[in-house]
C-alpha cells in the first residue's frame, strides 16, 4: 500500500513537471489524466478496519495546473451510481462524451471517485465468488461459468451507504488537501444522488454546489440504519453486454437517441476497469449491493448549497416525479430542475449530452441555467412542444 501510494505521488509529480514543460511548448490546452489511489480505513462490513484503496481519477488542463493562482470554486468531484464505475460514467472515451473533460476544458480541476467494490478501487474478496450472485443470476451463468448453482459464502449485502460516505469523505478530503481548497462541487448520477447528496447534507461546509442527474431520491427512504447492518441479501450483481443494451433500449423514446458506437465504447470502458469481471464469460459488469438509508426529507433539508437537478424525459429508472419531489424538499431558493428532452436514465451518453454538460458548467460558474437561478425549465424540446411548468412549491 505504501509503495503504491508513493509511486502514485511520484507519478503525479512527474506528470505535473511534464505539464509545465507542455505549457512552455504552447500545449496548455492538453487535458491531462492523473490517477490517484487514496488509502482509507474501510467501514465496509466484510473488510471493516482494513486499509482499502479508493481510486480517484483527475482530469485537468495542463495550463490550468501551471497558471491557476487558486483553485477555489474550480474543483469538481463526480460520484457514480449503482452499476457503473465513475470513469466509464463520466469520462467516456468516445468523441466528446467525457463530462469530466468538458469541464476540464472550461478551466475546472475535475475528479471522480469509485467507492469500494467499483472500478479500480478495492473489491472485497467475497465479490470474486460467483456463489455470491443471486440464485436467478446463477441460473443464467450455468453452465457458462458455474457447474451448478451454489449457496452464498457471504449472505449479506456487500456495502452500506455509510461505507460509501466514508469513501467519498476520504476522497473529498484528499482533493481538498491536494488543491488547498475548503470546498468542492459535487456531481452525482442515479445512486450517486444518495451518495453525493447524502454526504453533502452532512458536510455542507465542504460543498460549494451540487449537480445531480437522475438522483435516486425516495421520500419513503428510512432516515436511519436498519436494525441489522449489513442487511441480509445478495452481496453483488452482474450484467452482461446484452442486458446492458436491453436496459438502455427499454428507455429510448426518440429516434437516434443514442449512437450504438458510443454504447460499445462505454462497454469497453467498463470492462477495462474490472479485469476480474471482464474475464467472466464474454465479460460482465459487476457491482456490490448496498444497504441504503439516510437521504430522507430531513437530510435533504440540510442541503443549503445551490443544487441543480436534471431528469431525462424518458427515464424509467428514476422517474421525473421522484426528482420533482426532491426539488420540492430542497431548502432555499437557489435550486433549478431541468427536464431534458429525448433523454433516458443514461443522459450523459446520449445525443443531448452537451445540453447537460453546458447546463452543469453554467451552474458551477454562476449558479444559473440559461440565466435562471430557481424554478424549472425544459431543454432540448422543439419550441412548440416545450411544456413550461410553474415553479414547484
Amino acid at each position: 500500500m505504501k509503495l503504491r501510494a508513493t509511486w502514485t505521488l511520484c507519478a503525479a509529480i512527474a506528470i505535473l513537471i511534464g505539464a509545465s514543460l507542455a505549457v512552455s511548448a504552447d500545449d496548455g490546452q492538453q487535458v491531462l489524466l492523473i490517477d490517484h489511489y487514496v488509502p482509507v480505513k474501510s467501514t465496509v462490513p466484510a473488510i471493516a478496519g482494513q486499509l482499502a484503496e479508493i481510486y480517484v481519477r483527475e482530469r485537468v488542463q495542463a495550463g490550468t495546473l501551471s497558471r491557476a493562482g487558486s483553485f477555489a470554486r474550480r474543483v469538481a468531484v463526480f460520484v457514480h451510481g449503482a452499476g457503473t464505475p465513475a470513469e466509464a460514467s463520466f469520462d467516456t472515451s468516445h468523441s466528446d462524451y467525457s463530462w469530466m473533460a468538458y469541464l476540464a476544458r472550461a478551466g475546472y480541476d475535475v475528479f471522480s471517485v469509485d467507492v469500494t467494490g467499483y472500478g479500480r478501487s478495492t473489491h472485497p474478496a467475497e465479490m470474486n465468488d460467483l456463489c455470491n450472485l443471486s440464485a436467478e443470476q446463477q441460473k443464467t451463468l450455468v453452465p457458462a461459468l458455474l457447474a451448478a448453482p451454489c449457496p452464498p459464502s457471504y449472505p449479506h449485502q456487500m456495502t452500506t451507504i455509510a461505507s460509501d460516505w466514508n469513501d467519498i469523505g476520504a476522497a473529498v478530503d484528499f482533493v481538498r488537501a491536494l488543491r488547498h481548497v475548503d470546498k468542492v462541487s459535487l456531481l452525482g448520477w442515479s445512486l450517486g444522488g444518495p451518495r453525493a447528496g447524502g454526504w453533502a447534507s452532512q458536510h455542507p461546509d465542504r460543498v460549494e454546489k451540487v449537480v445531480l442527474l437522475a438522483p435516486a431520491y425516495n421520500r419513503a427512504s428510512p432516515a436511519s440504519a436498519p436494525a441489522k447492518v449489513p442487511a441480509d441479501g445478495t452481496p453483488m450483481g452482474v450484467m452482461t453486454h446484452e442486458r446492458f443494451l436491453q436496459s438502455w433500449d427499454e428507455q429510448v423514446g426518440c429516434p437516434n437517441e443514442y449512437d450504438p458506437e458510443v454504447a460499445e465504447a462505454i462497454w469497453s470502458d467498463i470492462l477495462a476497469t474490472d479485469p476480474v469481471a471482464a474475464s467472466w464469460g464474454t465479460g460482465m459488469r459487476r457491482w456490490p449491493n448496498v444497504t441504503v438509508w439516510g437521504w430522507s426529507q430531513d437530510a435533504v433539508a440540510k442541503m443549503t448549497m445551490p443544487v441543480l437537478l436534471v431528469s431525462g424525459q424518458f427515464d424509467r429508472s428514476v422517474p421525473q416525479d421522484r426528482v420533482r419531489d426532491l426539488y420540492s424538499d430542497l431548502p432555499g431558493h437557489n435550486k433549478v430542475f431541468v427536464d431534458l428532452a429525448c433523454s433516458s436514465h443514461y443522459t450523459m451518453w446520449e445525443r443531448n449530452h452537451l445540453l447537460l454538460f453546458k447546463a452543469s458548467l453554467e451552474w458551477l460558474n454562476a449558479g444559473t441555467v440559461e440565466g435562471k437561478s430557481a424554478g424549472t425549465l425544459s431543454l432540448g424540446y422543439p419550441e412548440a412542444e416545450a411544456q413550461p411548468r410553474d415553479p414547484i412549491r
